[in-house]
C-alpha cells in the first residue's frame, strides 16, 4: 500500500478527530463538521478546539492543540488562511496523521497565495494534508464525515459502492445530493481542492484498493502528475473497478502556440481524451453522465455484445430509446423465432413477434406479462441488454411495476435498465434503491449501455530499444538535421543534396537522375511551402531559374537568408500523412498521426496518443483515421504499406522516449506511405530541442 493510501485510512476510519476552530452554532461553517459527525453516527473520540467555549455538543472543548490528551488520527481545520498554518504546524508536532484544511486564499489567489500554500505544506512536515480549499472527506459506509458540505443535511443518504474524487468541493456536494435524490448509493467521497499534498491520483489509488468501492467517479479540473494519475487509473483497472472521469475546460481548450502542424491538431482536450482511453477510463461527456455512468456500472453487469432489446408499454417512448441507441452504434436486432414465439403466446398473438422494440401496450401493463416478457428477452442469445420502459400507468401501481422488473432481472446477469418516461422522480429513486439502474432520459439509457460493453484489456507497454548515440543538437533544427535524427529511429527521408549555388543545384539534379524538389534550408523557416520555399518537378534545365526566383522571393519578403538549399529526389505514388510529436506542459509527450501535406489542419483527420505507447496502439491510430480505406486499397486500388507506417509511428515513439525532456516537438509532413512492401519516406521534417 502506498504512503498516501495509508494516510488516507485516517480519513476513512479515524479513532479520534480534532475539530480546530469548532463553533457551537451548527448553522455556521465552523459548527457543521462536528454536528455532521454526530448526526451520521460517528462513535470515535471528538476533540473540539475553541478557547472561548467549555463544551460543544456535550464534548469538552480544548483551548489549543497542544492541550489535547492524544494525537488525533485526523483533524479538520476550520480557521482562515491567516491562522491555518500555525494550526497545521501544531497538529504535525502533536503527531496527527492527516489534516483537512478548508480555508481558501492559497494558490487559487495568485503569487502571494501560492507562497502561503507552500508555507502550509512545509508546516505539515510528514503529516499529510487534504486541501487547502477543500470541503473535506466522508465515508458513508462507516458514517464518518469529516466535511462541512451542506449536502450532509440530507436525512436519507443511500449507501452503495460508488466512491468519488473531486477537485471541487461544491461539485462533490452536488454529486452527493443529486445521487441521494435518485436513490444512487455512495461509499467514499473527498475533494482535493488545491492539492498542496494529497491529490486526485492519491484518492483514485486508495479507492482502487478499498474493498467497499466498486466504481470510481472523478471530477477533474487538471492533472498535476500524469505519471501518477496513469498509475492510479491502471491500479483501478487491474482491480476491476471502472473509473469514470469528467474533465472540465473543453470549450476553452485548444492548441498552444507551436511550430508544427501537430501543435495545431493536438489540442489539449484531445490529449486528455487520449490519456483516458489509454488507461481504460470512461470519459463522461456531460456532468449528468458523471452520476449516470457510475450508477450503471455499479450494477456489475456487462454487455457481451452490441444488441439491445426494448420492452415498452408506450410506443413513443420505446422509439425514443431505440433512436438514441442507434445514434450511439447499438443494434436493435429483430427477435429470434423462439423468443418471438414466447412473446406472441404471452400477448395472445398467432404469429411470432419479430419487431424490436417490443410493444405490449394492447396487453396492458400486467405484472405477469411484464415479468415473463423481460425474462424472455434476457434469455435470448441475440440480446445483450434490455431496456424496460416504465410508462405513466406505473404511477398508479409503482410497487407492482418495480416488482415485475426486479423479478425479471433476477433471471439473468445481463444489463437490465429502466427508462422512466413520465416525470416520476420517486420511481427513479425506488428502482435505483432496489438495484435496477433507472434513468429519466432516453439518451442516457443508450449512453450507459454503451459504457458497459466489455472493454478490451489494456496492453503492455512497448519495449524501448537500447539507447542510440544522439547528435548534440538544440533549438529549431533545419530539415537535414531533423531528417538525420529521424533516420536514427527508422524513419528515413529521400536522397538529398545540400547546395549553395545554381551550378551545385544543376549538378545535384543530374546526379539524382529524375524529377527533383528544391527547398530552402533554414532553421528559422518552419513552413517552407507557405513562403514559396518549395518547388516541385524540376530538372537540371529548370532548377537554376527556380533557385534564383526563390532567393529573390525570400529577400523581398524580408525573410532571413537561408543556410543553403536542398535538392531532393521527388517522391510520388504514395498517400501523404503527418506524423508528429508534441510536448504538452502538463501531459507530456504525445504522438499524432493524420492526413498530411498542406491539408493537414484543413482536414483534421488525425489520431492522438500520449507516450509511452502500448502494444498495438500504433496500429489502432492508423485504424481510427477516416482515410484508412485509402490505405487499405479503396475500390480496387492497391493497398499501401500499413506495416511500415505502424513501424514509423513506433519509431517516433522510441525517439520521444530517447530524447525525453529535450524534445519539444518533431514532425514529418508529408510522410509518404507507398504501396505495400515499399515502405514509407519522410519527405520533410522539423524538430525543436531544448538543452
Amino acid at each position: 500500500m502506498t504512503e498516501a493510501a495509508t494516510a488516507l485510512e485516517a480519513l476513512w476510519a479515524p479513532e479520534s478527530v480534532a475539530v480546530v476552530g469548532a463553533s457551537a452554532d451548527p448553522a455556521k461553517t465552523g459548527g457543521r463538521p462536528m454536528n455532521y459527525l454526530l448526526k451520521h453516527g460517528y462513535s470515535g473520540r471528538i476533540y473540539p478546539i475553541n478557547p472561548r467555549a467549555e463544551t460543544i455538543e456535550g464534548h469538552r472543548c480544548y483551548t489549543s492543540i497542544a492541550e489535547l490528551p492524544e494525537a488525533p488520527d485526523a483533524a479538520i481545520v476550520l480557521l482562515g488562511a491567516d491562522r491555518a498554518e500555525a494550526a497545521v504546524r501544531d497538529l504535525a508536532a502533536k503527531g496527527c496523521k492527516v489534516a483537512i484544511v478548508l480555508a481558501s486564499g492559497y494558490s487559487e489567489s495568485g503569487a502571494d497565495g501560492l507562497a502561503r500554500q507552500q508555507a502550509l505544506r512545509d508546516a505539515a512536515g510528514n503529516m499529510r494534508l487534504l486541501g487547502p480549499n477543500t470541503i473535506g472527506a466522508m465515508d458513508l459506509t462507516r458514517g464518518i464525515v469529516l466535511s462541512a458540505s451542506g449536502a450532509l443535511e440530507l436525512k436519507d443518504v443511500p449507501r452503495g459502492g460508488i466512491s468519488v474524487a473531486s477537485q471541487s468541493g461544491g461539485i462533490l456536494g452536488a454529486i452527493l445530493s443529486r445521487g441521494a435524490a435518485r436513490g444512487v448509493g455512495f461509499c467514499k467521497l473527498a475533494s482535493t481542492g488545491n492539492e498542496a499534498d494529497l491529490d486526485l491520483a492519491d484518492l483514485i489509488d486508495a479507492y482502487a484498493r478499498d474493498p467497499d468501492t466498486t466504481v470510481i467517479a472523478a471530477y477533474i479540473e487538471g492533472i498535476r502528475s500524469v505519471g501518477k494519475f496513469r498509475a492510479a487509473a491502471l491500479q483501478a483497472r487491474d482491480a476491476g473497478k471502472p473509473l469514470v472521469v469528467y474533465k472540465v475546460g473543453r470549450s476553452s481548450a485548444g492548441a498552444r502556440a507551436a511550430v508544427s502542424h501537430t501543435g495545431a491538431l493536438a489540442g489539449e482536450d484531445r490529449a486528455y481524451d487520449a490519456l483516458f482511453r489509454q488507461v481504460g477510463a470512461i470519459r463522461a461527456q456531460s456532468f449528468n453522465d458523471l452520476l449516470d455512468l457510475p450508477a450503471m456500472l455499479a450494477s456489475g453487469r456487462k454487455m457481451q455484445g452490441n444488441n439491445v432489446a426494448i420492452l415498452t408499454s408506450t410506443g413513443g417512448a420505446g422509439s425514443l430509446v431505440a433512436d438514441s441507441c442507434g445514434m450511439l452504434g447499438l443494434n436493435l436486432p429483430d427477435l429470434e423465432p423462439p423468443t418471438g414465439r414466447i412473446l406472441a403466446d404471452l400477448l395472445g398473438q398467432s404469429e411470432p413477434m419479430t419487431s424490436n422494440p417490443v410493444d405490449v401496450t394492447l396487453a396492458g401493463v400486467e405484472p405477469a406479462i411484464m415479468t415473463a416478457a423481460t425474462k424472455a428477452l434476457l434469455a435470448s442469445d441475440n440480446v445483450d441488454g434490455v431496456v424496460v420502459v416504465v410508462g405513466s400507468s406505473a404511477l398508479a401501481r409503482p410497487d407492482v411495476t418495480v416488482g415485475a422488473i426486479l423479478e425479471g432481472a433476477a433471471s439473468s446477469d445481463k444489463p437490465l435498465i429502466a427508462y422512466v418516461s413520465p416525470h416520476a422522480p420517486h420511481l427513479v429513486d425506488l428502482l435505483n434503491r432496489k438495484g435496477v439502474p433507472a434513468f429519466a432520459a432516453p439518451e442516457t439509457c443508450a449512453t450507459v449501455l454503451g459504457a458497459v460493453r466489455e472493454a478490451p484489456p489494456v496492453a503492455d507497454l512497448l519495449t524501448t530499444e537500447a539507447a542510440v548515440a544522439l547528435p548534440n543538437l538544440r533549438g529549431s533544427l533545419n530539415e537535414v538535421e531533423a531528417l538525420g535524427l529521424f533516420d536514427l529511429f527508422g524513419v528515413s527521408g529521400p536522397e538529398t543534396r545540400i547546395v549553395t549555388t545554381v551550378t551545385d543545384a544543376q549538378d545535384a539534379a543530374r546526379a539524382l537522375n529524375g524529377p527533383v524538389v528544391l527547398k530552402v534550408l533554414s532553421r528559422q523557416i518552419a513552413h517552407k511551402s507557405d513562403i514559396g520555399g518549395v518547388r516541385l518537378g524540376l530538372d537540371p534545365d529548370s532548377i537554376g531559374a527556380a533557385m534564383d526566383e526563390m532567393a529573390k522571393g525570400l529577400a523581398s519578403s524580408d525573410l532571413p537568408e537561408p543556410e543553403g538549399y536542398l535538392v531532393q529526389e521527388m517522391i510520388g505514388g504514395g498517400i501523404e500523412m503527418i506524423l508528429g510529436l508534441r510536448r504538452d506542459p502538463q501531459l507530456g509527450l504525445m504522438i499524432l498521426l493524420g492526413a498530411g501535406g498542406v491539408q493537414a489542419e484543413l482536414l483534421g483527420d488525425s489520431s492522438l496518443r500520449l507516450l509511452p505507447l502500448r502494444q498495438g496502439e500504433a496500429r489502432e491510430m492508423v485504424a481510427e483515421l477516416r482515410i484508412m480505406p485509402l490505405l487499405q486499397g479503396y475500390r480496387g486500388a492497391p493497398p499501401h504499406d500499413i506495416d511500415a507506417l505502424v513501424a514509423a509511428i513506433e519509431g517516433f515513439a522510441r525517439m520521444g522516449h530517447a530524447l525525453a525532456d529535450r524534445l519539444l516537438e518533431a514532425e514529418v509532413n508529408p510522410l509518404f506511405v507507398r504501396k505495400k512492401t515499399e515502405g514509407v519516406i519522410a519527405a520533410d521534417g522539423l524538430a525543436v530541442l531544448t538543452d
